[in-house]
């Protein structure tokens, strides 16, 4: 089987919400508009960006129908299915694959610690319950699970596991990964701030929270290392870690924020649902700067 559809850039795609808070099948759809539009190869549906722990299952199967409706057929779609419970992640799973995903993700089992044996038994169950492929998500520094070179080696052992989203901070899990999986294995670098280094130790692709601010940026910075433009693709790799860190430093969330910029340009989904925090008064200007600091490095690299 051919994994180049998982190669390239994939957003991780926003919760849309109204005005009252709610999923919003209007906005869902116009992100999706936006993000077709901007040629990202596919795109991550219901996780960490999806502020998928702050919704119950109808919301999330509501995103991922609203996903499939506009962009089945266009690009590649990856359903994040992880729940609080195996139950529900595998009902999330079977929707998933009658709306026509390509893939499903998940992470490990959250709130207690989880043994290896109980891990492999969800992220199994999971598998099992459907005939899509299955890519890892490994997040340590949310679930509290670190998953190993040999408990992926163990999970390859299925056929319909492809790959791993690696979102842990050493880019030597990427090139660990990779050895254990080979060319027959999709490798995804989670953290943005990391984007190139990643790709540069194994990393096949990306999916990112910060994609959809500025996928002019990634897919540039893609471009370089497909062409061997290493000091180039640092260089934007620089870039866009400034930016980063202007996102992550207002009193809003730094989904808040993202929003607040795609509100700006035209794409308005809604802001955040607590008790992740919205954005302030205070954090105006600097958003204005933001989208500037966004503006300029596109001008200076993508031409």
């Amino acid at each position: 089987m051919s994994l180049e559809k998982f190669h390239g850039i994939i957003p991780a795609f926003y919760a849309c919400y109204d005005d009252e808070g709610n999923i919003s099948e209007e906005r869902t759809k116009q992100l999706c508009d936006y993000l077709y539009e901007k040629k990202v190869k596919g795109v991550y549906v219901g996780g960490s960006s999806g502020e998928c722990i702050y919704q119950n299952l109808e919301e999330r199967k509501a995103t991922l129908s609203y996903v499939a409706e506009r962009l089945k057929g266009k690009m590649t779609l990856i359903a994040h299915v992880g729940a609080p419970s195996t139950r529900d992640s595998i009902e999330l799973a079977k929707h998933a694959e009658t709306l026509g995903y390509d893939a499903l993700s998940a992470i490990p089992p959250i709130y207690f610690k989880f043994s290896d044996s109980a891990v492999y038994k969800y992220w199994t169950s999971i598998i099992e319950a459907t005939s899509l492929d299955f890519i890892i998500y490994n997040i340590p520094q949310t679930t509290g699970y670190t998953l190993s070179p040999s408990m992926f080696a163990k999970l390859l052992e299925n056929k319909k596991v492809i790959g791993v989203k690696n979102s842990s901070m050493p880019t030597m899990d990427i090139e660990r990964f990779k050895r254990v999986g080979g060319d027959d294995v999709i490798v995804f670098n989670g953290p943005d701030e990391q984007y190139v280094a990643g790709r540069i130790m194994g990393a096949d692709g990306g999916i990112g929270g910060t994609y959809g601010a500025m996928p002019e940026l990634f897919l540039q910075a893609d471009t370089f290392i497909k062409q061997g433009k290493f000091e180039e693709a640092r260089s934007i790799q620089s870039d866009i870690t400034e930016i980063i860190v202007a996102l992550c430093s207002q009193q809003g969330s730094m989904y808040a924020v993202i929003k607040e910029i795609l509100n700006r340009r035209g794409v308005n989904i809604g802001t955040v649902r607590e008790p992740l925090e919205h954005i302030t008064s205070d954090d105006s200007a600097p958003i204005d700067n933001i989208m500037a600091m966004i503006d300029q490095t596109i001008e200076r690299h993508c031409k």
